[in-house]
């Protein structure tokens, strides 16, 4: 079997008897070796993980709060002006 040279790291893991079972059950029925199985799930499990971190999921009535501050923000607060006047004499004495 030759070998993948894209592969350059090792992972090694211990596994419980029957959990190994069951992982060589599932590889043998996708037709792939116990490794690759395993290589892929934990890519799917990686990448979902990293999705569901990344995206803001919002119930409907915090949708509709969020659309109408875009569409229609609110006045600039004191603070914020504070702010924005302090950042441009920052920028200006750069």
């Amino acid at each position: 079997m030759p070998q993948d040279s894209t592969r350059t790291a090792r992972l090694e893991a211990r596994i419980a008897p029957a959990a190994l079972a069951v992982v060589r059950r599932a590889a043998e029925l996708q037709g792939r070796s116990v490794s690759d199985f395993v290589v892929a799930a934990a890519q799917e499990a990686a990448n979902r993980t990293i999705e569901e971190m990344q995206i803001i999921r919002l119930s409907v009535e915090d949708q509709r709060v969020f659309a109408a501050a875009i569409l229609d923000p609110p006045p600039p607060s004191p603070a914020l002006l504070r702010g924005v006047a302090a950042h441009q004499r920052l920028i200006r004495d750069i």
